[in-house]
């Protein structure tokens, strides 16, 4: 770490270049004070640009102190003392200023950024709040409005945006220090501005904060920091601004002490290592530059347009004319609807659409890098398409199946050079949708491993290595949350108290809702499927009611009944009559919201434990992130795992064994009980 001080015609630039993000570390937060000191004792000295070296301005905490006692100087010090310097100065921004970084900032007089910078402050998304007076000094820079977008979302603005708000006092597209000092010289013949903390906070409408904390509470449900950030951006406005300060630092060492910001951590540091698994350092990833996907259905046309976003050129190879006429269509259609809703210009989008080339001709896959198939979920069907591509691609062409739950390696039978192919089951929208689950087969060859994690990040994606089994790790623990549903609907529990309980956890929807709105003819399906291998399934209402046709809301009626072009789930006499009759001479008894919870979530727990045991994840953390990207799993939990150490292992393992008694849930496995010794998997 390394902070330089350089002088040029009266004004002082100082550089902090401690890579790889210049995180505020005590050495540098105890660096900015003593430049500052140095330089408001230096009589030839009028102004102080601070600019950074690499790729970014200051971006925030230093992780490593993530979870340690602090240690002078505390950013609040270092953001007053360059605040109160006697020589104003400058932060010239580039990459990003986030958190601290930002809070830094908002202590200089003048903000200048390169074109492509972004600043926020991202507090609320680690369980925090901002502690060094960012939601004080940026109300009075932007306004209380905007103030409370950019805090409680932890959403950075980009710097077109920022300009305009006032974040920014310009942006440049030339050189940034020598724009920043040339800004700085013409700002310092003119009167200085009030520092932040000497302006007021422009007025809000009435009935702003209640509104305001209307849709926070729909969006943050159980979320604390969100709202916490609101009162702190409030009493910015409204109150005075020591008692604004105090109240803001007081918010942040509350909660940095929480466990919601623990299980955040934890997600935290497990997204910054998921593209990097330990076990392929050092393994060169084979190249991807030009990728094809066979099948231009819901998810094929999904995994062409995350490749296109990602810059990746695409060959959709389909059947015939008609079919691929309509994936095409499917392509243009996602962008389309990116444009409408201002995610992206008509010109990007025109880019985009561009590089995907249309064939029903497999030789046009001959000198593609990576072929993703995107079929029928058949494993007849799957064998055929890779028999065709084994015959026609390179043989250093990566293959790879986008299956949920057949065995890639029965795919993978009789392929030619089969070290190349793996499993990449993306999730639907696949677009969208952050989680990447990893599969490779016995043969595949490391640096094709290696290629699907380097695949994953440029596709801005969260990659999980999983084993083979049914359902892979995701599908094989959503079946247990199914079947353990269905457990409690045979003894006495409602599916609208069930899907409740669990909103009430913290998932976006009920199993019975999100059933509904996926359509219980695909887990159908896959019963079907597992019952053909000879495999035991447990779901005797969903059976039936697939059995009447209800197919959820695309057939109006499904756990639930649905009003004709309504989305709002109705409680079905129907369904309940199915429950009665399945559940004939099963004991029934009412249930508490905490009841349904743990059995659901803790068979759950048992599953993953199974899953750890088995080597279809490697480690625990995997599992949190599966459940957290792929299926909604609250965040602020910190995942399945997270949470269940965070309850306490031994006191998971004593409430299951009481489900197990009353016949309500399985019996703890082995590595359950052996992590609930130690306190952790």
């Amino acid at each position: 770490m390394s902070i330089t001080i350089e002088r040029e015609d009266g004004l002082a630039v100082v550089t902090v270049d401690f890579p790889p993000v210049n995180a505020l570390s005590q050495a540098l937060r105890s660096g900015l004070i003593a430049a500052a000191e140095e330089l408001d004792a230096d009589p030839g000295v009028q102004g102080v640009v601070l600019i950074c070296a690499g790729r970014t301005f200051i971006a925030g905490a230093d992780v490593s102190e993530f979870g340690k006692p602090p240690q002078e100087p505390h950013l609040p010090d270092v953001v007053t003392r360059i605040e109160n310097a006697a020589k104003p100065w400058l932060a010239a921004i580039h990459g990003s200023a986030l958190g601290g970084g930002l809070e830094i900032a908002l202590a200089c007089r003048f903000r200048v950024a390169q074109a492509g910078a972004q600043a926020g402050l991202p507090e609320v998304k680690l369980g925090l709040v901002p502690g060094a007076g960012g939601c004080v000094r940026l109300p009075r820079l932007v306004g209380a409005p905007l103030a409370v977008e950019v805090i409680t979302r932890g959403t950075p603005l980009p710097a077109a945006k920022a300009l305009s708000a006032g974040l920014f006092d310009a942006v440049v597209e030339g050189d940034l220090r020598r724009e920043a000092l040339a800004y700085l010289r013409a700002a310092l013949q003119r009167p200085l501005p009030q520092v932040l903390l000497q302006r007021e906070v422009a007025p809000v409408e009435a009935g702003f904060w209640e509104q305001a904390q209307a849709d926070l509470s729909k969006r943050a449900g159980r979320e604390i920091a969100p709202g916490l950030a609101l009162e702190c951006v409030r009493r910015a406005s409204e109150g005075s601004v020591q008692d604004a300060l105090a109240f803001e630092r007081a918010s942040f060492l509350e909660r940095r002490a929480s466990e919601q910001a623990r299980a955040l951590r934890h997600i935290f540091f497990a997204e910054r290592g998921a593209t990097r698994p330990p076990e392929l350092n050092g393994v060169q990833a084979r190249a991807v530059n030009s990728a094809a996907v066979v099948g231009g259905g819901t998810m094929g046309a999904g995994i062409v347009v995350a490749l296109r976003d990602a810059g990746i050129p695409v060959v959709l190879l389909e059947r015939d004319d008609t079919a691929l006429q309509r994936g095409l269509q499917r392509v243009s259609d996602i962008y389309q609807s990116s444009v409408k809703r201002g995610r992206l210009s008509e010109g990007a989008a025109a880019e985009r659409i561009g590089g995907v080339r249309g064939t029903i001709v497999d030789a046009d896959l001959a000198d593609v890098d990576l072929v993703i198939e995107a079929v029928f979920e058949d494993l007849q069907v799957k064998r055929d398409v890779f028999a065709r591509l084994s015959q026609v691609c390179r043989n250093d062409a990566i293959l790879a199946t986008n299956t949920s739950y057949l065995d890639p390696a029965l795919i993978a039978e009789g392929l030619v050079a089969p070290e190349r192919f793996i499993g990449l089951h993306f999730f639907s929208p696949a677009q969208i949708m952050k989680l990447l689950e990893i599969v490779p087969i016995p043969q595949t060859a490391p640096d094709v491993l290696a290629a699907g994690f380097t695949l994953a990040r440029r596709l801005g994606k969260i990659p999980v290595r999983a084993g083979i089994c049914d359902g892979f790790i995701g599908n094989r623990i959503l079946r247990t949350l199914r079947a353990q549903a269905e457990r409690l609907l045979l003894a006495g529990a409602t599916p609208q108290a069930v899907d409740a309980a669990m909103r009430a956890y913290g998932m976006p929807m009920g199993p019975f809702e999100a059933q509904d709105l996926g359509g219980l003819d695909i887990a159908a399906f896959q019963r079907k499927a597992a019952r053909e291998r000879g495999e035991a399934v447990f779901a005797p209402v969903a059976d039936r009611l697939c059995e009447q046709g209800r197919l959820g809301q695309k057939t109006q009626a499904g756990w639930y009944d649905y009003a004709p072009g309504e989305r709002r789930p109705l409680p079905s006499d129907t369904v309940a009559k199915v429950i009665a009759e399945a559940a004939a001479g099963v004991p029934q008894r009412a249930w508490s919201e905490a009841e349904i919870i743990d059995s659901i979530v803790l068979p759950m727990v048992n599953e993953a434990a199974l899953i750890l045991e088995e080597g279809i994840a490697r480690r625990a953390v995997d599992v949190d992130l599966v459940e957290v990207h792929g299926y909604g799993f609250p965040r602020w939990r910190g995942g399945l795992l997270h949470d269940a150490e965070a309850r306490g292992l031994k006191e998971v393992v004593a409430r299951l064994r009481e489900l197990a008694a009353a016949g309500l849930a399985p019996e703890p496995c082995r590595k359950l009980e052996q992590a609930a010794e130690t306190g952790t998997f």
